[in-house]
C-alpha cells in the first residue's frame, strides 16, 4: 500500500485522541459529579418510596382489623410501636370532658378546620387521648363557632391508633395546641396521659347527636417517587449522553477537516465552510421543496385544463 493511501485511510478514520486534553477529561469530571448527584437524588426518592410503601402496607394490615380490647390486651398502647399503627382497639371508661383540647391549623381538602382532641379515661386508670373528628373553621377568627360534645353517658370508645407528632414552635390560645404532641399535652392536663400514641375515633357509645366530621382514610397512592427515582438516572445518562455526542461529533468535524486538507491552525475557516455547507444544503432543500410544490401546481393545472 502506498504512502498516500495509508495517509488517505489515517485521515478518514476518527481520531478520539483529544479527549486527553483538559477541557474533555474536565467535561467527563462534571459528567461523573453529576451522575453522583443524580444518584443521591434518585436514592432519596427511593428511600421515600420505601418509607411510604411501609405506611401502606400498615394500613392494609391493620385498619380493617377486628377491634381488639385495651382492658384485654393493652400492649398496643402502652406499648406502642410503629407496626401497631392503624390498629383499632376499644375501650371502656368516659371522656374528660371539661380537659377537651382543640388542634389548630388542620387543613382537609384545601379547607382550613381544627380537630377536636379530649381525654378518655378507662376504667383501668389510663388516659388516651381520642381525636373525635375535624371542624371547619368558625365566624370567629381562631376558634369554631362550637365544639360538639360526646355523650355525657359515653363509656365506649373504638378507634384506631395513630402515633404522636412532633412539638411545633408556635403559639396557641387557652384550651388549644398547635400540634398533637402529646408529652406537651400531658404537661398541659397536669397527669399521665399515654405519650406513644392517641386514638382516631371510629365510633363511641352511645354515640352524641352531632359529632365533628370524622377523618378521611388514609391513602394507598404510593405517590410519584418510583417515577421521579428513574428520571434523576435518566438525567444521569443523559449527561454522558451530551458529552458522547459531543465527541463524535467533534471528531467527525475533524475528519472532514482533515479531507478537505484543514490543519488546526485552520480550525475557524473549516467552521466557517461547514456553516456555509450547511447554509448552501438547506437552500438546495427549501429549493427542492418550491419545485415540487411548483411541479404539484403546474400537474393540477394541466388537469383542470383538460
Amino acid at each position: 500500500m502506498s504512502a498516500h493511501h495509508a495517509r488517505r485511510d489515517t485521515d478518514q478514520r476518527l481520531d478520539f485522541s483529544f479527549l486527553r486534553t483538559a477541557p474533555w477529561l474536565f467535561g467527563l469530571a462534571v459528567c461523573v459529579l453529576f451522575a453522583i448527584a443524580c444518584h443521591h437524588l434518585a436514592q432519596w426518592q427511593w428511600d421515600r418510596r420505601v418509607e411510604v410503601m411501609h405506611q401502606v402496607n400498615r394500613v392494609l394490615e391493620n385498619y380493617d382489623d377486628e377491634p381488639i380490647s385495651f382492658a384485654e390486651n393493652p400492649r398496643p398502647v402502652t406499648g406502642f410501636s410503629a407496626e401497631d399503627e392503624w390498629t383499632p382497639v376499644t375501650f371502656e371508661g368516659e371522656y374528660l370532658v371539661d380537659e377537651t383540647l382543640i388542634v389548630r391549623n388542620r387543613p382537609r381538602a384545601g379547607s382550613p378546620g381544627y380537630e377536636v382532641l379530649v381525654p378518655f379515661r378507662t376504667d383501668g386508670g389510663t388516659i388516651v387521648m381520642v381525636n373525635r373528628g375535624w371542624l371547619q373553621i368558625g365566624n370567629t377568627p381562631g376558634r369554631p363557632d362550637a365544639v360538639p360534645q360526646p355523650d355525657p353517658d359515653a363509656h365506649t370508645v373504638t378507634g384506631r391508633l395513630r402515633p404522636g407528632e412532633p412539638a411545633l414552635d408556635r403559639d396557641a390560645p387557652e384550651g388549644q395546641v398547635a400540634s398533637i404532641d402529646l408529652p406537651a399535652i400531658e404537661e398541659k392536663l397536669g397527669e399521665p396521659i399515654v405519650r406513644g400514641t392517641y386514638v382516631q375515633m371510629m365510633q363511641e357509645s352511645p354515640a352524641a347527636d352531632r359529632n365533628p366530621q370524622k377523618q378521611v382514610e388514609p391513602t394507598l397512592d404510593e405517590g410519584p417517587h418510583l417515577s421521579y427515582a428513574l428520571q434523576w438516572y435518566l438525567f444521569a445518562l443523559m449527561g454522558f449522553a451530551v458529552w458522547g455526542y459531543s465527541a463524535w461529533q467533534k471528531a467527525r468535524n475533524d475528519r472532514l477537516d482533515r479531507l478537505e486538507g484543514f490543519g488546526e491552525d485552520d480550525a475557524p475557516m473549516a467552521a466557517q465552510r461547514r456553516r456555509q455547507a450547511r447554509a448552501a444544503a438547506k437552500a438546495r432543500a427549501r429549493m427542492s421543496d418550491e419545485a415540487a410544490e411548483d411541479a404539484a401546481v403546474d400537474a393540477a393545472e394541466q388537469v383542470r385544463r383538460r
